[in-house]
């Protein structure tokens, strides 16, 4: 059951099960490469490459922000094509695989388009892919290790850096050979992610829902990170502080039919099976989409 709150924090719960939804009954993996043709477009000039069939944005339309599990890869009708087809307005689908927060606060022409929409989702993105003081990441592939900083490279000097590509291969890395080390490093992250998103919604003169999806609620900061969390490093306090920003929260935690569901309805090549099984299936999209309806009704 989506867990939601209105503006001032109240929580607002919603039973899935009142909610009419069309359901995909597809199970299939196509032969070849390519299992699913995303329609590749870009938005108000952006370098960015986003999930198609493109959408008027010359018309009233909603915009949604947001990583892997906006995208979709792998599932026919990703929840921002179920919020279209419920609500009867466009909806233009800004994720972008692997992405931080910081990609889409540094391109101008992902801020013109969240900027004419009606309203704006922006999906709780993990921690890990954010340039900090100790590493830097790609600036559009964000979950691509680019490089440690000389704080890092005191921190572990018993570390080779060059055998890292991913920014959550190296956090593991650091985790094993320091927890005590390792806790500084996540200290920066939360607070780098948490200046980072601030900075994403201040840009953004639209009304904000801001929406968690995951297999738990966020947690309650412990002692040590727990890099089995996703989103990564992400907790309860550091959504909070951003509150202020934001017209409405969704917090959806998949339900176990969804979590469960395997890859039943997704489309994908034989070889893409192992990563298909990680990605969230259309079970988990109908119940991400039915939690933001009920939000964003109150907005629209």
């Amino acid at each position: 059951m989506p867990i939601l709150a209105d503006w001032k924090g109240h929580p607002v719960k919603v039973h899935l099960g009142c909610v009419t939804v069309g359901v995909i009954r597809m199970a299939y993996a196509y032969p070849g490469a390519g299992a699913l043709d995303y329609f590749p477009c870009r938005y108000g000039g952006s370098r960015l490459t986003f999930r198609g069939p493109p959408r008027d944005t010359g018309q009233d339309y909603i915009a949604v922000i947001g990583g892997s599990e906006t995208y979709g890869r792998f599932v026919p009708t990703p929840y921002p094509d179920l919020l279209q087809e419920w609500l009867g307005l466009p909806v233009v689908n800004l994720g972008y695989q692997n992405a931080g927060a910081e990609v889409f606060a540094q391109d101008p022409g992902v801020i013109a388009t969240a900027n004419k929409a009606r309203a704006v989702i922006v999906q709780v993105l993990g921690a890990q892919n954010l340039s900090n003081r100790f590493y830097t990441v790609h600036p559009r592939r964000n979950d691509r290790f680019i490089g440690a900083t000389p704080a890092l490279r005191s921190l572990y000097r018993n570390i080779d850096f060059t055998e890292f590509s991913f920014t959550r291969h190296l956090l593991q890395a650091l985790q094993r050979a320091g927890r005590d080390r390792f806790e500084l490093v996540a200290r920066e992250l939360r607070e780098v992610w948490v200046q980072r998103m601030e900075a994403l919604l201040a840009r953004i003169t639209v009304p904000v829902v801001l929406v968690w999806i995951a297999e738990q609620s966020p947690p309650i900061r412990r002692a040590r990170a727990d890099l089995k969390v996703l989103p990564l490093l992400v907790d309860g306090g550091m959504i909070a502080a951003l509150r202020s920003r934001i017209a409405g929260y969704a917090e959806i935690v998949l339900s176990h039919h969804a979590r469960g569901e395997g890859v039943a309805g997704m489309a994908f090549a034989p070889p893409e099976a192992p990563l298909a099984r990680e990605a969230p299936g259309p079970a988990a999209h109908r119940e991400v989409a039915a939690g933001l309806v009920a939000v964003l009704d109150g907005l629209l």
